[in-house]
C-alpha cells in the first residue's frame, strides 16, 4: 500500500513539474508569435535590408526613415565596452573570494557583492546620470556626460555581480582533491589556480559570463537614461547612442497603434530577440565545448 502511494505520488509530481515546464514554453512561444506578428507588417512598407542596413531612424518624418542600423551599432558597442569590463572584474572577484580571500573576508564580501544584484536598474541609471555623467563631462571636456562609456560603465557595474556570485559558486565546487594533487606534485598556488581550478570550472564561469552578459543585452532603463539617446553612429566610446531597448522604450507609448512606427517598433524588438537568441545559442555552445575540454583533462 505504501508503494502504491510512493508511486502515485511520484506520478503526481512529475506531472506537476510537465504542466509547469509546458506552461513556460507556450507562455513564451506565444510572446514570441505576438512579437513576431506586431513586428512583420513594416516589412510591407520598407525592404529587410533598408530596415536593418539603413543609417537613418526618422519614424515621424514624412516620408519616415526606418533604418536601425545604428540601433544594432550601439546595442552591440554597449554591450562589447561592458563584457571588457565586467567579465575580467567579475571573473577574478570570484578566483579571490573561492581561493585567494580568508573565511572571514570572503564572508563579508560574498553578501555585499550579491547585494550589488538587487539594485534596481533605475537607481544605476540615476547614479549614472547624476554622479558619473558630470564627472565624465569635467574630466574629459566632453559637451555631454550621457554617452556609450557611461552606459557601458553602468551596465558592467550591472553585470559583475551576476558573473561574480556564479562564478565563485562554480570555483568553490571544485573539488579539493585536485588543488591538493596539483600542490603536491609542486605546483604554486597560482598555477594550480591556473592550470587545474579554472579549466575545471570553466563551464560555470562561461554560464555566468552567459547570464551577465544577457542582462546587459537586454538592459531597457539603464541604456535610456545614460547614453545619451542618439540615433546615430558612434565615432568614439565617448558618443551618445541609443540601444535598441531604450528606442523601443522611449518611442512605444507615442507610436500610433497598428501604425508604421508601432510595426517597425516590434520589429525592432525582433531584431534584438533574435540578437540575443543568437548570443545564448553561441554561449551555450562555447560552455559545452569547454565542459567537454575540462573533463578531458581532468
Amino acid at each position: 500500500m505504501t508503494g502504491n502511494r510512493r508511486k502515485k505520488a511520484e506520478k503526481t509530481m512529475k506531472s506537476l513539474f510537465f504542466i509547469i515546464a509546458t506552461a513556460s514554453v507556450a507562455v513564451l512561444g506565444m510572446i514570441m508569435i505576438f512579437l513576431f506578428m506586431e513586428g512583420l507588417p513594416i516589412f510591407k512598407e520598407v525592404s529587410v535590408k533598408n530596415f536593418l542596413f539603413g543609417k537613418y531612424w526618422y519614424p515621424t518624418s514624412d516620408p519616415p526613415d526606418f533604418g536601425i542600423f545604428p540601433l544594432i551599432i550601439a546595442s552591440i558597442s554597449v554591450t562589447g565596452v561592458s563584457a571588457v569590463m565586467a567579465i575580467p572584474l567579475g571573473v577574478m572577484t570570484a578566483v579571490y573570494l573561492a581561493e585567494l580571500a580568508s573565511k572571514r573576508v570572503a564572508e563579508i564580501v560574498k553578501p555585499m557583492v550579491e547585494l550589488l544584484a538587487a539594485l534596481p536598474s533605475v537607481v544605476i541609471g540615476f547614479f549614472g546620470m547624476v554622479v558619473v555623467a558630470p564627472f565624465l563631462q569635467d574630466i574629459f571636456d566632453m559637451p555631454t556626460g550621457l554617452n556609450l562609456f557611461n552606459a557601458s560603465l553602468m551596465l558592467a557595474f550591472m553585470s559583475i555581480p551576476t558573473i561574480c556570485s556564479i562564478s565563485e559558486d562554480a570555483i568553490y565546487s571544485v573539488p579539493n582533491a585536485l588543488r591538493e594533487g596539483s600542490l603536491a606534485l609542486g605546483a604554486t598556488q597560482w598555477e594550480t589556480i591556473i592550470r587545474v581550478v579554472l579549466p575545471a570550472s570553466i563551464s560555470g564561469i562561461s554560464t555566468a559570463v552567459i547570464l551577465g552578459m544577457s542582462r546587459a543585452i537586454g538592459e531597457t532603463m539603464v541604456v535610456l537614461m545614460v547614453a545619451g539617446g542618439a540615433a546615430m553612429i558612434p565615432g568614439s566610446i565617448f558618443d551618445p547612442v541609443r540601444p535598441m531597448p531604450a528606442s523601443i522604450a522611449a518611442e512605444m507609448a507615442e507610436a500610433p497603434f497598428r501604425g508604421e512606427h508601432y510595426y517597425a517598433l516590434f520589429a525592432t524588438g525582433i531584431v534584438l530577440f533574435l540578437f540575443t537568441l543568437f548570443f545564448n545559442v553561441i554561449a551555450d555552445f562555447i560552455s559545452n565545448r569547454y565542459r567537454q575540454v575540462g573533463e578531458a583533462s581532468l
